[in-house]
């Protein structure tokens, strides 16, 4: 046992607390970006935010279970999901791709449902579906832990470090209950921003840790519907899990400080928000590039592109490693189109002369491209002239 005592164990528990003051910043930086995105998503198109969401949430299973080590299979989790979604899904699922895909789409989906222990249970047996239990240590699954202590601890066995230690078993039921009758009440109370509520719920839920496997990823499904119960809406177009893998250590490592600390959560809600944000900023850009995309497409629906140029301008559209975010030169195009260096070279021409692309500073060899963003061909008839 640790020497201090664990947060549980603190007189008032779970009378949590905070200073706003030092959370209202980052709160008014995640509303803005929580606005913006919202505002964003009827723009995108029905196709698009569709495929979209499907991204995110596969990217949220993925990365939440990659948290805890384990590694699945993406394009089992993904046909699951299209299947539910009504797209198109041809691979293969299996029982834990299915039972994943459930988990979170009850989470996000049917945001408005009431969450119980009798929700929860279903959770968890969805999480360690029938055919799991052959491959893995027997686990309890949709009930309760059982009585043994429950503590994560690290180094040898004469000698462990304790990392954290959960509330025992007696008394888990109601204190479960209490955090169930929270979680409804807090849904209407004006006082507490949505948010906090979310972080708030996060560190509440996996300090009771109330089952014997999964709490981790059951903690972060539950954030997600916190989150969808801010926004009032199931359309999901950002993963935290994945900010939170970007962060693993520290993540573990802020909640072990806050476990063995004072009711003042303070610095967990900050890391909290800060990961949020980091969330919405990259589902941001991710989106403006989807918007950015559709608009240059609209602009050039009216040129006559070969394959080959229509290839290299989704590359260069998408952007990131794959899309040659410093732009594209002749050998580059070559590669990525198997034509030869001559028609590379030409394509290029008549690209830029129809202002699809800019060429950026530098000649020769070195000559690379660019999108032309909002620029039409009526708008720059000195293009064709730029080329060497």
């Amino acid at each position: 046992m640790n020497d201090s005592p664990w947060i549980w164990q603190q007189p008032g528990w779970p009378n949590f607390s905070w200073q706003a003051e030092m959370l209202n910043p980052l709160l008014r930086a995640c509303t803005q970006a929580q606005g913006r995105l919202l505002g964003m998503i009827g723009a995108v198109g029905s196709d698009n935010e569709a495929l979209n969401s499907l991204d995110t949430i596969l990217q949220n299973i993925v990365t939440s279970s990659a948290i805890e080590g384990e590694q699945l299979n993406a394009g089992s989790v993904r046909s699951s999901l299209a299947r539910r979604m009504g797209l198109t899904g041809t691979g293969r699922t299996t029982a834990r791709s299915e039972g994943l895909a459930q988990l979170l789409f009850d989470a996000t989906s049917a945001h408005q449902r009431l969450l119980d222990l009798e929700r929860l249970y279903k959770w968890h047996c969805w999480l360690f579906p029938g055919e799991d239990k052959l491959l893995a240590r027997p686990l309890h699954t949709g009930t309760l832990r059982g009585e043994e202590p429950m503590q994560v601890v690290s180094g040898p066995l004469h000698h462990p470090t304790v990392h954290f230690e959960a509330p025992p078993r007696a008394g888990l039921e109601e204190q479960l209950g209490d955090f169930l009758t929270w979680f409804e009440s807090s849904r209407i109370d004006v006082s507490l921003d949505p948010l906090l509520r979310a972080g708030i719920a996060h560190f509440w839920f996996v300090t009771l840790h109330p089952f014997d496997d999964g709490n981790g990823r059951l903690t972060r499904t539950l954030t997600d519907l916190a989150l969808a119960q801010s926004e009032q809406q199931s359309i999901r177009f950002y993963a935290m899990s994945a900010s939170i893998l970007d962060d693993r250590t520290g993540y573990y490592r802020i909640l072990e400080s806050s476990q063995k600390g004072t009711l003042d959560i303070t610095p967990w809600l900050q890391w909290f928000l800060a990961t949020l944000l980091k969330s919405l900023e990259q589902a941001l850009a991710r989106i403006e590039r989807v918007l950015s995309k559709a608009r240059f497409w609209q602009l050039h629906r009216d040129q006559a592109l070969l394959a080959e140029q229509l290839k290299v301008l989704n590359h260069l559209l998408d952007g990131g490693e794959r899309g040659f975010e410093n732009g594209i030169n002749a050998a580059q195009y070559q590669a990525v189109t198997k034509v030869s260096k001559a028609t590379a070279t030409r394509h290029l021409g008549d690209l830029l002369a129809k202002g699809c692309i800019t060429r950026l500073p530098g000649s020769g060899r070195s000559t690379r491209y660019q999108i032309q963003y909002g620029v039409s061909l009526q708008g720059d008839q000195t293009l064709s002239s730029k080329l060497d």
